[in-house]
């Protein structure tokens, strides 16, 4: 704790701590390389490609049921 206050909590770090504890207990990292833009993109991929899939599959449900 020989940093003061205004250099330990930064944006950069806060964003550096975000994408860590995302990508170790949410979603699992490529391991490429990305710009921040790219790894949010790929984190909100990861989340909404199972939503869609589910929708889809409860459409062929109600579909078929019919």
């Amino acid at each position: 704790m020989t940093l003061p206050t205004d250099d330990r909590f930064t944006m950069k770090r806060f964003d550096k701590s975000l994408q860590v504890v995302l990508n170790s207990v949410v979603f699992r990292s490529s391991g490429q390389d990305l710009t921040t833009w790219g790894t949010y993109t790929e984190m909100v991929s990861r989340f909404t490609e199972p939503v869609l899939l589910a929708l889809a599959i409860l459409a062929m449900r109600s579909r078929i049921k019919r």
